[in-house]
C-alpha cells in the first residue's frame, strides 16, 4: 500500500465518521452520548494540565477550588460537596494541611466544630492550576473557526446549566478549579 493509498483511506475513515457522528446527535441519546464523551474526554484533557506539584492530587485541586468558592467548611461538607466518604476527606485535607494549602480552625458560630480554610498558598496554587488549564484551553479555541467559538459561546451557559442539572448545591455555584 502506497503512502497516497493510505492517506486516500484514512480521509475516507475520517469523513465516515464525522458523518456518522452527525447521524448520532440528531436524537436526544445520540447528542447525550456525543457529549459524554465529548465532555470526559475534554475533561480528563483538562486536568493533565494541572500544575507540576506531584504532591497535590486532582482531588486536593477540588477541594482547594470549592474552599475558594464556598468558603470555610467542615470536612463532612467537604466530604458531602465532592461526594467521597469522610474518612477519604479527611485524608485529602491532612495531606492539603501538611503541604500548607489550608488550615483548620474553629468555627465562629460554633466552636465545637473545625473547618478547612484556604491558605494563602494554596489561593497561590489554585490560581496557578487555573491560569495553567485556562491557556491550554485558550490555545485550543484559537485553533477553531470564528464560527465554531461562536457556537461555543452559546453552548457555554447551557453545558453550565447541565452541569447543574438536580443539583441544588451546584446550581448555587460551581467551584470552576
Amino acid at each position: 500500500m502506497t503512502v497516497t493509498t493510505c492517506l486516500a483511506e484514512l480521509t475516507s475513515y475520517a469523513k465516515d465518521v464525522s458523518s456518522a457522528v452527525h447521524k448520532l446527535v440528531r436524537t436526544d441519546a445520540g447528542l447525550a452520548s456525543s457529549l459524554r464523551v465529548s465532555v470526559g474526554r475534554l475533561h480528563r484533557r483538562l486536568r493533565t494540565e494541572q500544575v507540576a506539584d506531584p504532591h497535590v492530587s486532582v482531588g486536593g485541586i477540588a477541594v482547594l477550588a470549592l474552599l475558594s468558592v464556598e468558603g470555610d467548611r467542615t470536612v463532612g461538607q467537604l466530604a458531602a460537596a465532592e461526594r467521597v466518604q469522610p474518612p477519604s476527606m479527611t485524608r485529602t485535607v491532612s495531606c492539603l494541611e501538611r503541604d500548607g494549602l489550608v488550615e483548620r480552625g474553629t468555627n465562629p458560630t460554633d466552636g465545637r466544630q473545625v473547618v478547612v480554610r484556604l491558605s494563602t498558598s494554596g489561593q497561590e496554587l489554585l490560581a496557578a492550576e487555573r491560569r495553567r488549564r485556562d491557556a491550554w484551553l485558550t490555545r485550543r479555541l484559537r485553533e477553531l473557526s470564528a464560527e465554531e467559538r461562536a457556537v461555543l459561546r452559546q453552548a457555554a451557559p447551557i453545558l453550565d446549566r447541565l452541569s447543574n442539572a438536580g443539583d441544588p448545591a451546584a446550581a448555587a455555584g460551581g467551584a470552576g478549579a
